[in-house]
């Protein structure tokens, strides 16, 4: 389903020149029994409101799609998108994709 992305953490350099928000196509939004945000930092969210076509199953708000977590010594970075190629399309996903490689990396 298509839906709308909020970035939470813009200074992250995983997000640098980002948009705040965009529009993600065609995801498989997965819901987790709870939201991992008490163990990791939180880069970005979907907006479950804005789901086409809508459906039941969500996380009732606070749905982390973009994270780190900082409690391991190596860079990670876990993004939840890109479940088809066409992603690569997506000018916002291209750019986290590329940008988390560069930090990962220390570069």
């Amino acid at each position: 389903m298509t839906a709308k992305v909020a970035v939470e953490d813009n200074e992250h350099p995983v997000l640098k020149d980002v948009p705040p928000s965009f529009v993600i196509e065609n995801e498989e939004w997965y819901t987790w029994d709870k939201s991992p945000r008490p163990n990791v930092h939180v880069l970005a969210t979907v907006d479950e409101s804005t789901y086409s076509p809508d459906t039941k199953t969500k996380m009732n708000g606070d749905h982390p799609v973009i994270w780190c977590n900082e409690h391991v010594k190596a860079r990670n970075i876990y993004i939840f998108m890109g479940h088809h190629p066409e992603l690569f399309q997506n000018p916002a996903f291209t750019k986290i994709f590329s940008n988390s490689i560069a930090w990962a990396a220390n570069q």
